[in-house]
């Protein structure tokens, strides 16, 4: 089925999906997540629709074919609404239960089973890498000038959590075929190659939650899907996470979609995952709901706890959350370095609001996907918030998405008053 532009607009126009405390609101939220009146949470309903407008515009536009965003304080969900299309090609609408490729989203998940094994002493942070994935033991690395030295100190699993034991980025390794096999065949491949740079010495965004993936495996003798619905998933009540989904869900799974002449098209032909991938990417192969995504940050909010069942202690999700860059190195996603942020243990860290030039709290942390998902988790103010649409390079600034991952906190933080 293709839609004229002018229908598609039309569609996207007539079916904002709303479930939230705002006038107009249509649709009903899922059970699990009961609206409270954003006055009670200290929001201006008002100002809270700013916000709702301004995501509207862009559906009305054509710069967003849908997304779904939720906006959680003190627990209490305030804010949920989903505006337009999963498909454009279709005209399927999107719909708070539409099922999204979360990408990097997925890292800190990963990050989370990571310190479940950390706080059982499997491993400790300043343990070399090589105590666990002997292949890289002797790594070298390889210098600016070409030839290849050893390690001046091993890189160790906190270095490996923040993305500066010394890997390259992921466009370094686009000839390794790193993902042409299994997790241990990836191993393999990254063994026989030099490090990019001196552990410790600088911040690369490349493998390293792939390969905390397969530390999963191996710390706990469980498949990296099967651990995460066991210890995660399943107690967090996340039941549309994971690395594929059902033949039944595959109609939720929204299409990825891209930009011609400033204006959102359908992308490549859609590839759900109906199975088990044998790549079970940590660093990017989750899909989720903008729900379950929810529940899972909300946990951490709360100090890994979620409705009585607790998948972290405090004092550990606290330690995810601290920056461990060495003094002087910057996170550097897309060119300039990021002033005012650290970096945790597969989180990014607002340390320092007005350096940051943003209206988050001191201590938030949080990240995004290539799809263009993200989140944050604000300890400060006590708020959630969780954001989902689905398009190529939609995390790349000045790659056509309109730049939502400034424009949402702007005006969230707009409306809230105590």
């Amino acid at each position: 089925m293709r839609l004229t532009r002018r229908k598609l607009l039309a569609a996207a126009a007539a079916s904002p999906v709303l479930a939230a405390g705002l006038p107009g609101g249509s649709f009903a939220a899922a059970p699990a997540l009961p609206l409270a009146d954003p006055r009670a949470a200290g929001f201006d309903p008002a100002r809270l629709k700013a916000h709702s407008d301004d995501l509207q515009a862009l559906v009305d536009k054509g710069q967003l074919a849908g997304v779904t965003t939720l906006a959680a304080r003190k627990g209490k969900v305030i804010h949920f609404e989903t505006r337009g299309l999963a498909d454009v090609e279709t005209g399927a609408p999107a719909r708070p239960d539409t099922i999204w490729r979360i990408a990097s989203m997925t890292k800190p998940v990963v990050g989370v089973a990571m310190m479940q094994l950390w706080e059982k002493g499997l491993w400790k942070l300043d343990d070399p890498v090589a105590r666990h994935i002997p292949e890289f033991a002797g790594l070298k690395v390889k210098a600016p000038d070409g030839s290849l030295v050893p390690q001046a100190s091993p890189m160790t699993m906190a270095q490996l959590m923040s993305h500066t034991a010394g890997f390259d980025v992921s466009a370094g390794y686009a000839q390794a075929g790193l993902r042409s096999g299994d997790l241990k065949e990836m191993i393999r491949r990254l063994s026989a190659l030099p490090l990019a740079a001196q552990p410790g010495t600088d911040w690369r965004y490349g493998p390293s939650v792939d390969i905390q993936g397969y530390l999963v495996e191996r710390l706990s003798g469980e498949r990296l899907d099967d651990y995460l619905r066991r210890h995660i998933f399943d107690p967090l009540k996340m039941t549309d996470t994971g690395f594929h989904v059902p033949p039944e869900k595959a109609p939720r799974v929204a299409r990825i979609h891209t930009y011609k002449e400033g204006r959102i098209v359908a992308g490549p032909p859609q590839v759900i995952p109906v199975t088990p991938p044998v790549f079970l990417s940590g660093g990017g192969g989750l899909l989720s709901t903008a729900g379950d995504y929810f529940r899972f940050a909300q946990a951490l909010l709360d100090g890994g706890v979620l409705e009585g069942t607790r998948v972290l202690k405090p004092e550990t999700v606290r330690l995810m959350r601290r920056s461990v860059l060495a003094p002087g190195l910057t996170v550097d996603l897309y060119g300039p370095s990021q002033a005012g942020v650290g970096f945790g243990l597969d989180f990014a860290v607002i340390e320092d609001p007005v350096a940051a030039a943003t209206p988050h709290g001191k201590d938030t942390f949080y990240w995004g996907g290539a799809f263009g998902t993200w989140f944050w988790i604000d300890p400060t103010n006590d708020v959630v918030f969780v954001g989902m649409i689905q398009n190529l390079n939609g995390s790349i600034p000045g790659a056509g998405t309109p730049n939502l991952r400034e424009i949402t906190p702007r005006r969230l933080y707009a409306a809230l008053g105590t």
